[in-house]
């Protein structure tokens, strides 16, 4: 599973990096996890509000810090 970050490196950005990191590490997962930073790169996952998650490509949630366990639940 590819977990994907999309923001610039705001507070809240790195606040949802943290909770998905934990929801793996407590969910036992196998993930990899990517920062997404560049705009460009960003705008192709068509969101317009950051910071975002996206799992295997698709954007799951976006405009909002997801708490660990709304983490947990997506990533199965």
């Amino acid at each position: 599973m590819k977990i994907q970050i999309l923001g610039t490196g705001c507070p809240k950005c790195k606040q949802l990096l943290a909770h998905v990191e934990q929801a793996i590490r407590e969910s036992g997962a196998s993930a990899e996890v990517e920062k997404v930073t560049d705009l460009k790169e960003i705008m192709k996952f068509g969101i317009m509000i950051t910071p975002a998650l996206a799992v295997d490509g698709q954007v799951k949630a976006s405009g909002k810090v997801l708490s660990v366990e709304e983490i947990k639940k997506i990533i199965g």
